[in-house]
């Protein structure tokens, strides 16, 4: 009943915002609003995306249905163009690991939360797999070698996400990656704002990521002037948050040459097929839900997705 009466609230409210955003709105189209002279001033003043807010309001025009004002959940492209067995391939994995169903489920339970499979559900997808033997290989657990180009650069960068991406809210969030340069292999962080201690232990725990996952250590990364990366021309570095992490690390810190974001390309590159695939368009109904198809797609990304980048192979194939 609490949750029914909570949404109930969200749902008033939020055409109560609407219905008076549109009155406003009319006004300023016909020249007849005390205030605002033009739409931008309207839009400034209210805090509104105008995408956003015309998007609603041709919607709710056309119907003359106030519902349509409402957002509405879409889920991410990715998932929509394309079938993605994200959590078969993963309980697959863990199975050629040695695992049995209760360890399998032991494991992802923390990760995937209320998406992860009870054992039964993890027995049928190992039997479609036939998997459910376990043979010698599957028995001995092999240590992953990686190619010695793995973690010669690291590109790291951060990334602004719409204001509307939770439903119901209009708070800046950002994303924050570290991704390989030989292999393409990525990981990526929702984040609540970008200063430098934010930033710093965001990074520190990709690195840690990158490294316990996939075996990557790196010995130079790569950002862009911002400040939450520290001054190429400052002579205290070790002062500064995310440079002293790098130094405690032994990481060389290179930087982008200023106003050329292509010396980043890759990351840059990211940013544009994460938007295209997981972001934009996309409303997500809290923080934990954007946590949990980030953390999704990062791994249909490094183990699914081919890249022309790296001849067609997925960043994971392409590191063996």
């Amino acid at each position: 009943m609490r949750n029914n009466s909570k949404d109930e609230t969200i749902v008033r409210n939020y055409l109560q915002k609407y219905r008076y955003l549109i009155k406003e709105y009319e006004l300023v189209k016909r020249k007849e609003h005390p205030e605002f002279r033009y739409l931008e001033e309207f839009y400034k003043s209210h805090q509104t995306d105008r995408r956003s807010f015309l998007k609603y309001y041709h919607r709710y025009k056309q119907s003359g249905k106030e519902e349509d004002l409402l957002p509405r959940k879409r889920g991410p492209k990715w998932k929509s163009r394309r079938t993605i067995p994200f959590i078969e391939n993963k309980v697959i994995a863990l199975r050629e690991r040695g695992m049995n169903r209760y360890e399998i489920v032991s494991v992802l339970k923390p990760k995937l939360k209320r998406h992860t499979p009870s054992p039964s559900g993890v027995y049928k997808i190992i039997t479609r797999a036939g998997l459910n033997r376990l043979t010698p290989k599957m028995e001995k657990s092999k240590r992953k070698i990686i190619k010695k180009k793995m973690g010669e650069l690291g590109h790291i960068d951060c990334h602004y996400l719409s204001k509307s991406i939770i439903m119901g809210e209009n708070k800046r969030r950002y994303l924050v990656c570290v991704i390989d340069a030989y292999s393409r292999i990525a990981w990526a962080e929702v984040v609540e704002d970008i200063k430098s201690l934010t930033v710093m232990f965001t990074v520190l725990r990709s690195l840690n990521m990158l490294s316990e996952e996939y075996k990557i250590k790196f010995e130079e990364v790569l950002t862009d002037n911002g400040p939450e990366f520290g001054n190429r021309n400052s002579s205290k570095k070790e002062e500064h948050p995310f440079e002293r992490m790098l130094i405690e690390m032994g990481i060389k810190h290179r930087y982008t040459r200023p106003y050329r974001p292509q010396t980043n390309g890759k990351v840059e590159r990211f940013w544009r097929t994460i938007e295209d695939d997981l972001l934009r368009e996309t409303t997500f109904e809290s923080v934990e839900e954007l946590k949990e198809e980030l953390l999704q797609y990062l791994y249909y990304y490094n183990h699914e997705r081919p890249h022309q980048g790296i001849n067609g192979k997925t960043p994971v194939e392409f590191s063996l």
